[in-house]
């Protein structure tokens, strides 16, 4: 499955300083992960962001955002965000800081 390469480097470029940063290929695309636990990645042309269960549905109501739903099944705490959602630097940089409060709430694997 081809993804977004584009949106994958600007997303990369925001977390590649972290430590513990790390990528790898999954859910048919890219995921970026710190201390091993994922907080968003790239599939088609949508930003995948792990919100968690508990901003899950506020993150629901920003605009562009909906459900991750590649199997037929919503993956709760995991939205797609759109192109109109991620378009703007200041944009793709707040949807990837709410992955990055997530995956560092975790403990590392």
């Amino acid at each position: 499955m081809v993804y977004n390469e584009q949106l994958a480097e600007r997303t990369r470029s925001l977390l590649s300083r972290r430590k513990g940063f790390s990528e790898k290929r999954m859910f048919g695309g890219m995921a970026f992960l710190l201390n091993g636990n994922m907080c968003c990645g790239v599939l088609k042309d949508d930003l995948v962001v792990r919100v968690g269960p508990e901003r899950f549905e506020a993150a629901l109501k920003t605009p562009h955002a909906r459900p991750m739903d590649f199997t037929g099944r919503s993956i709760k705490g995991f939205v797609f965000v759109d192109a109109k959602g991620w378009s703007r630097d200041v944009s793709l940089k707040k949807w990837v800081e709410m992955g990055v409060v997530h995956a560092l709430s975790l403990p590392k694997k």
